[in-house]
């Protein structure tokens, strides 16, 4: 069994002039990259992957092809989706890297050309379409639109498609030739009208663009959205009628991104927003509900009732969070180690009120949901929890009832960590608890990685299945299920 690169050749990614002697630990261990891309089926299986589970299980993650110069940070790393495709009972893994232009660049020159976030970007080759010259690595998310994946970036860049079953890099995404700009990290895709719901923004007006991708792959609206200055939202929200989309109090500080570096400030006098839009709807009608200061990386899920929509998101309780290490590298590595929790928001539109508050106050993130059920109300939301290390990892699951406010949840064990752990309805299912969580989870002391397999309607009961993998997966970002019927339904 291969276990890939721990620490060989990556001393100096991890080091800079005023952090000499230390490690960075986003190379290391679980974080360690691997550099073989595999293809194997007849895996090793504890326990029995169910053979009402068919589907593939994607994940996107960075992992650092070449040591670049300077402070390494972990999302600086390329892109690779590791997949697992469950059929009839068996398991077959692949993994790939993300082949961007950054990549293709870097291939060709066989070393990096590239400076990661932490340092002055000047010099680099390209970067967005915004001129924000950092690494476009297409390392973020993963989601399924009309019989491709979209591979994204966290800073908004070039979306890349892939194909769900080889994982070969297709290449970019412009819909059709329509899209004129870049994408954020997290699109939403509504199953029902096979829509596809983005904004982009950048540090020049229009600070935010809105559109929408029609079934038909091209994009049908498109529109600015009046800010007052640049921001750095990374998520947004659907409804069957509206996009909820942010405006938050942490943003690139303007004098040092004129000197070229990358320094974070969050205002707390300044209050978030949130903009309510109709779907297809022009900026000019954009209405905006004010709420106490935060930072929200990610979106359970919106929906509405009566006259309120209701939002609910992990808010961040610490955007600007202090080290309590000594070293710069540590001091800006620390805004990985989220603080976060369920909270809600009810945005009345007869009257403009916002109502917050929080649904549940354990520490957990990357959030999923019955996929089918986006932009509609649900009642399970599916997070991994937190762990109080020093670097970000997770090690739990944590399903929430928010209808009866009940939780349950499953621990990975010691030296155990997950990954985001989507919902996989099982074949036929007609609920949302009706089918399976998965998920990467990789093995410290064994240094061994698998895919784990849970009931979600008894996560606590622990792994149904585990498909033990050929090779260590790193801790990545994040994951999406691709149910064996939309694979059919696509040709894919």
């Amino acid at each position: 069994m291969s276990t890939g690169s721990t620490t060989e050749g990556l001393v100096a990614v991890g080091r800079s002039l005023d952090d000499a002697d230390e490690r960075n630990p986003y190379l290391y261990g679980v974080y360690a990259p691997v550099h073989e891309e595999l293809d194997e089926g007849d895996l090793e299986v504890i326990g029995e992957i169910p053979k009402d589970l068919n589907g593939i299980f994607l994940r996107n993650g960075p992992n650092p092809r070449y040591e670049s110069g300077g402070r390494h940070h972990w999302f600086d790393g390329d892109g690779m989706v590791h997949g697992v495709h469950l059929e009839n009972g068996t398991a077959r893994y692949r993994n790939r890297w993300v082949r961007t232009a950054a990549f293709e660049a870097e291939s060709e020159a066989g070393r990096a050309l590239w400076t990661g976030v932490m340092e002055n970007p000047k010099d680099n080759p390209f970067g967005n379409t915004h001129g924000l010259n950092l690494k476009d690595s297409a390392n973020t998310d993963v989601i399924f639109h009309r019989g491709k994946v979209l591979a994204t970036w966290y800073l908004c860049g070039t979306p890349y498609s892939l194909d769900p079953l080889s994982l070969e890099t297709i290449g970019t995404e412009d819909f059709l030739g329509t899209l004129t700009g870049d994408v954020m990290a997290h699109p939403k895709v509504d199953e029902r009208t096979g829509e596809l719901f983005w904004f982009d923004y950048g540090p020049q007006p229009p600070y935010m663009r809105y559109g929408v991708v029609g079934p038909e792959g091209t994009i049908e609206h498109e529109t600015p959205i009046d800010l007052p200055g640049p921001r750095l939202p990374h998520d947004m929200a659907i409804t069957d009628s509206y996009a909820i989309l942010m405006d938050l109090p942490l943003y690139q500080d303007p004098e040092a991104a004129k000197r070229g570096r990358h320094k974070l400030i969050f205002d707390r006098d300044m209050a978030s927003r949130f903009g309510v839009i109709p779907r297809r709807g022009d900026g000019s009608t954009i209405r905006w509900f004010e709420a106490k200061p935060c930072y929200i990386y990610h979106v359970v899920n919106a929906w509405e009732e009566g006259d309120e929509v209701v939002l609910d998101v992990c808010r961040v309780k610490r955007p600007a969070p202090v080290s309590d290490r000594r070293s710069k590298l540590a001091q800006m590595l620390a805004y990985l180690r989220l603080d976060a929790q369920i909270w809600r928001y009810r945005f009345n539109l007869r009257t403009g009120q916002t109502t917050e508050g929080p649904v549940d106050d354990d520490n957990t993130e990357f959030p999923s949901i019955d996929a089918r059920l986006t932009g509609q109300k649900n009642r399970y939301a599916y997070n991994v929890h937190i762990s109080p290390e020093e670097t970000l990892m997770f090690d739990g699951v944590v399903r929430y009832d928010t209808v009866s406010g009940a939780k349950e949840e499953y621990r990975f064990g010691p030296g155990r960590w997950g990954s985001e752990s989507p919902f996989a309805p099982r074949d036929g299912s007609t609920g949302e608890d009706d089918g399976y969580l998965v998920t990467f989870v990789q093995d410290e002391r064994e240094q061994r990685s698998e895919l784990m397999i849970l009931d979600a309607a008894d996560v606590a009961a622990g792994p149904v299945g585990r498909v033990l993998l050929p090779q260590r997966v790193p801790l990545g970002f994040h994951a999406c299920w691709i149910r064996s019927d939309q694979l059919t339904a696509s040709g894919a």
